[in-house]
Formats: structure tokens, sequence, C-alpha cells
């Protein structure tokens, strides 16, 4: 069955293909329609937390999705005498969020059949309490419309269908959520993925694209930003790939110019060629295809130009949401998730949606990382492209830049990829510290509402005290370096786009932390009494006994100095997982793995490094303070020149 005049649709009923069996419960779900009831109505006012602990299944069966009756992309059986709910991540309608940012206030919920049986349509509130709205039994080949809508939405909430079959299999053909058709012509999107020598993901997702001709079909361009070394033109494979993309991919060779670089070409490339949107992606993710046209669907009704963004999942477990965009603490300038249940993550075949109380709600956000970020090229005209920072930071400072402008970011439920998480790395360490603590200051220097940044200097300063008792030398001489250069104005940005980054690798020979090992053995063994396992009982002091311990640990490591069996033979290991600032403190030399798992490094206790690092470290942050307004001036007065299209255009080489 077409679209009826005056309707399009707005999301599809979509199943994995055969290799996402892992992801079967973003999808469907088998067992009851209700899915989940709160014991007493009540209790959840007086208690949500205790009330969410209380929560069980009506009904509840250990069946689960037969995936050998996924028929194809948009179709599934139900088998006789069962049920099946599309009360999923990627199934059910986000409808708080259209209500919310959208002029869409009733939509149409269209469900093809065949065979005997009944469909069930349910709503959630903010709360995540669940009623049913509708239901029609269904009987050979049918097609049932349910007119829905928005109007309870303003908090949150969810609508959804259920199929339970009665007399014989149920088979669903397809469905689909519609709403009013926009006016104009049918947009298009630049989709952009910058790659540092991860030329096997970047094929891979142009491959899902090459497969998926109805996301393909929404593209002006597929442009791949390549700035490694590997080359993804280089591949094996590629020129088959190519010639199935035809026209629309372009690969791009420039330097490494970092995320922002990457990312800024993708941008500029979007408004040259004419497109609507300029579609982010990373390189090391998996698409799910079906978002693009989600995230351009929603955003063509958004009431304003308004960037959309998408959710990320673990990409080594598939049914788990990592993160589904970020806030700023405006007080520390510092990233956070937007509810607390999040800094756990939360896995969906673990508790499924209709199980999860909180998912409910809507969450607006400061930005959406740029895993997937959907931006209206309109917006890139009006506030500019992203500021030259390598890397970390430029996305949420997008994000700030694009509010102050009236523009917000809608982190979009059921529009996702799955990525590389960030549980094993450790990005505050090392070399990419620079580009940490420089970006998260210019964007305070920018943005902060504060006297002087807030907590931002006082939490700097504390940071630099960590790494400094935690023997991690490279990493606070590159967070100095970081210093000096914001001290030296917003001139030095677009010109150290791809300088900076080997400059400071160099540093890193003169740094035993900063040197890797992939096997333990190649370091001298512990010395007696030392292990593994040694300080990992050792807490952070209480808050109370903070600057005693600070001021008596940092003395200490100031004016002792470490024995010389110390600095031949480490006294101990230390797994990653114990890797803290104050257990670190307690070494004077030690060996330790790094997040990843794959190499350690050795930190030995420097104290004349100790005293002159943090010497510099306590006049920096002086001199922070007192030129915090004028500094600020200077960047800010500085922005629209450096996120110029003229300006980029310079540093792309585009201008010779």
């Amino acid at each position: 069955m077409s679209e009826a005049p005056g309707w399009a649709t707005l999301q599809r009923v979509i199943f994995p293909p055969e290799s996402g069996v892992d992801t079967m419960s973003l999808y469907a779900d088998a067992g009851p329609a209700a899915g989940v009831r709160i014991n007493e109505s009540d209790e959840f006012a007086r208690n949500p937390k205790r009330t969410e602990d209380k929560l069980h299944l009506v009904g509840s069966s250990p069946r689960e999705v037969h995936f050998d009756d996924v028929m194809s992309r948009h179709s599934i059986r139900v088998r006789s005498g069962e049920q099946l709910s599309l009360g999923t991540y990627f199934n059910a309608f986000p409808a708080g969020y259209w209500r919310r940012w959208t002029e869409v206030r009733e939509v149409r919920l269209v469900v093809e059949t065949r065979g005997h049986g009944t469909i069930s349509v349910y709503k959630s509130n903010a709360r995540g309490t669940i009623q049913r709205v509708d239901g029609s039994r269904v009987e050979g080949e049918s097609s049932t419309e349910f007119l829905l809508s928005l109007k309870p939405f303003g908090d949150g909430g969810w609508y959804w269908f259920d199929l339970a079959s009665s007399q014989e299999d149920l088979v669903l053909d397809r469905a689909r959520w519609e709403g009013p058709q926009t006016a104009g012509p049918a947009q298009s999107v630049t989709i952009q993925v910058t790659t540092m020598n991860k030329p096997d993901f970047c094929l891979a997702n142009a491959r899902i694209l090459a497969d998926h001709p109805e996301a393909l079909d929404l593209a002006h361009e597929v442009l791949i930003v390549d700035q490694g070394t590997n080359k993804v033109a280089d591949q094996p494979g590629f020129e088959e790939l190519a010639s199935r993309l035809g026209e629309k991919l372009r690969i791009i060779e420039q330097a490494n110019l970092g995320g922002s670089g990457g990312f800024a070409r993708g941008m500029y490339e979007a408004v040259e060629n004419g497109s609507d949107y300029v579609l982010l992606l990373d390189d090391d993710v998996v698409l799910e295809p079906e978002s693009i046209a989600r995230l351009m669907s929603f955003a063509a009704h958004c009431k304003t130009p308004t960037i959309v963004g998408g959710h990320m999942f673990d990409l080594y477990s598939r049914s788990t949401l990592y993160s589904m965009g970020e806030i700023i603490d405006a007080r520390s300038i510092s990233p956070d998730q937007p509810h607390q249940e999040m800094q756990m993550r939360h896995d969906f075949s673990v508790s499924n949606l209709r199980q999860t109380p909180w998912m409910h709600r809507r969450f607006d956000v400061d930005y959406n990382g740029w895993w997937m970020c959907l931006v209206p090229t309109s917006v890139i005209k009006k506030i500019g492209l992203p500021l030259p920072l390598f890397l970390k930071w430029d996305d949420s400072e997008y994000g700030l830049r694009a509010r102050a402008a009236g523009i917000r970011t809608v982190s979009l439920p059921g529009a996702a990829l799955w990525h590389i998480s960030w549980i094993d790395k450790d990005d505050l360490v090392g070399w990419q510290a620079y580009f940490h603590s420089r970006n998260r200051l210019i964007t305070a220097l920018l943005h902060s509402p504060h006297a002087k940044g807030g907590a931002v200097i006082r939490e700097s300063l504390q940071s630099d005290i960590k790494h400094l008792v935690s023997m991690q030398y490279f990493t606070e001489e590159s967070r100095l370096k970081a210093m000096a250069d914001l001290f030296e104005g917003p001139g030095h940005l677009h010109p150290s786009l791809a300088t900076k980054l080997p400059e400071i690798m160099r540093m890193r020979s003169e740094y035993s932390d900063a040197q890797m090992r992939e096997d333990l053995d190649d370091f001298p063994a512990p010395s007696l009494g030392g292990g593994p396992s040694t300080m990992s009982h050792v807490g952070m002091p209480a808050k109370k006994d903070m600057v005693k311990w600070g001021l008596t640990t940092v003395a200490r490591q100031l004016v002792s100095r470490p024995s010389e069996e110390a600095m031949t033979r480490p006294q101990s290991h230390l797994a990653h997982v114990d890797n803290r600032w104050f257990r670190l403190a307690h070494y004077d030399s030690v060996v330790v793995s790094n997040a990843e798992g794959t190499a350690a490094s050795w930190y030995k206790r420097d104290p004349r490094k100790m005293r002159t690092m943090l010497a510099r470290a306590g006049n920096q942050h002086a001199r922070l303070f007192t030129s915090w307004e004028s500094l600020a001036e200077a960047y800010r007065t500085a922005l629209p020149e450096l996120v110029s299209m003229e300006a980029w255009r310079k540093t792309f080489g585009l201008d010779r």
C-alpha cells in the first residue's frame, strides 16, 4: 500500500539483517503485549527509585524472538499462538520528541499483515506508565490504520504496537508511522566520513549504503575525507564498490587536520555542493542505515532549523546503549549524560524499552557527538564551521555556539549506530591531553556564563596536580604546552592544525611514562613485596582529609628522593582498572597497563620534574585568572573569522 495523499513516512518498522542476530532485542520482543506494570500506581510519585526496582513483567515468558522468522528487512512472522511486541528501541515511535520539536500533532500508523490475529496499539507517558490505546482483529490480507494524537506527550513517551497470532501464523508484511507531508522539494544530504587509517570500516559502511539504495537515494554525495596514510582508495574491493556507488562517491585526500579538520571539510563541501544537510560520521562505526531517513525526516519537520544527532551503541556489546547525546555542566564546562542512569550504560537485552521507565522521558541535550550528527547547511551558513581544534571539544563547542544562536540540538531515539565505546580508552592521559586541556579552556573562554569561568581554573589546576602525583610527566608537559599555546591567542589555531600533533609526539622520547611496551616481560621484574594488587584496596581520601592528604603527598614528592632500586626495577605492576591518582601517588616506580590492554609503560617519580612542572602550572593558572576577561574577549572577537568558510578554505589549501 502506498502513502495516502497528504501523508509521508516518518519512520518504518525494520528488522536486523542476518548478521545482526545479537541486536534482535533492539527491534522486536517476544512475549506479552503489556510488557511492564508497576505494583502500585501511586507509589511512583512517592518513591520513584524504589518503584523502579519493583518492576516486573505481566505474564512474562522466557521465549525469545525466533530469528528465522525474520522474513526481510521489513517483514516478520508471528507463529500461531505467540505474541510479538514492537515496543522496542528501533520500532517504537518516540512521540515525545516529535511533540516537542516539530509541528506534527497527529500521526498515522499503517500496518499491513497476512493471516489471523490482533494488532494492539500502546503508548507510554514520561514516567513509563503503559496504556492501551486501540486495537483491531485482522484476517487474510489486511491494511490497518490507526490515527494517533501527539498532544499528551509534552514530557516524553512513546507509541508502539504489538502483534498476536491466533488460528495460524500472522505475517507482518510492513508497517510505518506517517505524518503530514512537508512543503517544497525533497531534501538532500552529503553523507560525510572522516577517516584516519581505518579503511576497512569506511568500505564496510559504504557497502551498507550500496546495499540499501533507499538510504543512498537520499545522498547528494557520499564523501570520504581521508587523512591517513593507509588510503581507502588503495584497498582491495574499492573499485568494485566505487562502481556500485557511482558518481555519488567522492574521496578527498588531505593532510591530517584531525577530526575537526575532517568534519569541517565535509561541512564546507556540503555548503558548496548545495546539499540541505551534512551527516557527519566517524569512521570506526557500523551504520543502521534506516537512521539516515529518520534523521532527515525529523529535521525536515522541525519548527526551526535543528541539529539532529543519533545515539551510540557499543560496537562490542551491540544491545548496549552507550550515549544518547550530552549536556555541558555550565559551572565546570565538562560533559555529562542527560540522565544519571546513562552513567552505567543500558543493555536492552537485559531490560527492554518497556521495562525501562527512565527511557520514556524526553531528554534535551546541548550537543550530540559527531559519530552521527545531521547538521543543516543553513546552520553552517549562519554560525560557521567548527573551530580548528584538531580533536576534542569541537562537537560540544559547536553545539554551545548553535544554542547561543537559537539553534537547538536534538538527540533522536531510534536513530543510531554502533561505535567503539570509550571504556577501553583513556584520552585524558598521553598526547590527547594537550587537546583536551586547551580546547576545554577555549570552550570555557567562549561560552562560560560565570565569572572567571566558574570552576574551570580551579579544576584545571587540580588536574595538573593529580597528573603530577601520578608521575604522568608526559601528560603534564602536554597540558603545560596547551596552556602556553592558549596564551598565544586565537591566531595560533589554524596555522598549527597540521603541525601540533607531530610536535607533541616528538616530546614522548623524553618521558618514560610515554614509552609503551607490549609485553610486561620487557620490564624488570617487580621488587620483592610488590605485586599487581598491592594498592588496589587503597581508596580516595575522604573529602574532609583531602587538603591535608594533598599537602602531605605533594610535599613528599617534592622533597624526598626515590630509592635507587626503584629507578632500576618497578615496585609493582598496576592494572589499568586500578590506575587512579590516589593510588599512583604511593609509588616511586610502577609499571601501568594502558586502557586498551595492549601495552604498558613505566612510571618513575622525579622530584625535579615535579618541582619544575608544579611551579609552571601554578604560574600559568595565576596568569589565566588575572587575564581571563581579556583572553575571553580575544577569542570571542576572533571566533567569526576562525570558523569562516574563507579561513578554512585557506587551511584546506583551496585558495592557491
